[in-house]
């Protein structure tokens, strides 16, 4: 993969990231390359340079990260994440160390990682909705404000699996199951399986156990509750839903593709500095 222009996206509510985009930016335009500076907030603005971009370098958190793979999976170019964020599972560049890196993957020494996404719409009357969102981490379903439980009637490709009495109910990507799936206790998985993972959220006389399927699955959830019922995706996009709609969670057509220089072992070693477990 040859890199002749590059997209830089910048977290708009920290200056130090408009100020590093400026500087990669020379650093880049200096070898020869182009650059492009855009806020990740902007995905209208975003999306109509994307088609011309090689990479997109993204400099913020994990966060960040999202929205940049959910503007490039459908034009297939890939992210390098410089992390600026708390704890960047997903960043492959330290903010005080991208020169490096950077010129290793100018000269072609990097790989590809490609990892699962995410498909979900929902039903109401018998209509799917006219939107449909992607999610890098997960598609989540879950009471609104008022602590009462949600019922969520659960099928895996058309074949009833149970009904959870529960806040809620997490579809996970591999990618996810670092996010808000590890906070309810659901395993951790290596970013390139293509498995998803059902987590409840404090369920309540109903199964409590994370459930990891196949590849390919498809999951719908028909949700139940007197009170406010809430979708949400990536943890950035908020639907509210109304009693008896079904959501419908499946493998999208599009992946995240990350630009790595460490090796393929890195996964491991991040969750064990990010998480502070070690020995």
């Amino acid at each position: 993969m040859e890199i002749r222009h590059v997209g830089i996206l910048h977290h708009p509510r920290k200056p130090e990231s408009l100020r590093l985009a400026a500087d990669i930016a020379s650093y880049l335009e200096v070898r020869g390359i182009k650059a492009w500076l855009g806020s990740a907030w902007d995905e209208a603005g975003v999306s109509q340079e994307m088609q011309a971009l090689d990479m997109i370098i993204s400099l913020g958190g994990d966060g960040t990260i999202l929205r940049a793979a959910r503007m490039a999976s459908s034009y297939g170019v890939p992210i390098l994440g410089v992390r600026m964020g708390r704890v960047g599972f997903l960043a492959e560049v330290d903010p005080m160390d991208w020169e490096g890196p950077l010129s290793r993957i100018i000269s072609g020494d990097f790989w590809l990682e490609v990892r699962m996404m995410l498909q979900t719409y929902f039903v109401r009357d018998g209509k799917r909705s006219d939107a449909t969102y992607e999610a890098l981490n997960d598609v989540v379903v879950s009471r609104g404000s008022l602590a009462r439980i949600v019922r969520i009637h659960t099928y895996l490709d058309d074949a009833y699996l149970t009904t959870y009495a529960a806040d809620g109910l997490i579809v996970s990507t591999a990618t996810g199951s670092t996010g808000y799936s590890l906070a309810v206790g659901g395993p951790i998985l290596p970013p390139e399986l293509k498995n998803i993972l059902l987590i409840p959220i404090a369920a309540h006389l109903s199964l409590n156990r994370a459930v990891v399927l196949s590849q390919g699955t498809m999951v719908r959830m028909q949700v139940f509750s007197d009170h406010q019922i809430i979708l949400t995706v990536d943890g950035q996009f908020e639907v509210e839903l109304q009693n008896g709609d079904e959501v419908v969670v499946g493998v999208s057509p599009h992946v995240a593709r990350f630009v790595r220089t460490q090796d393929r072992g890195y996964f491991y070693r991040t969750l064990m500095e990010r998480l502070k477990w070690q020995v």
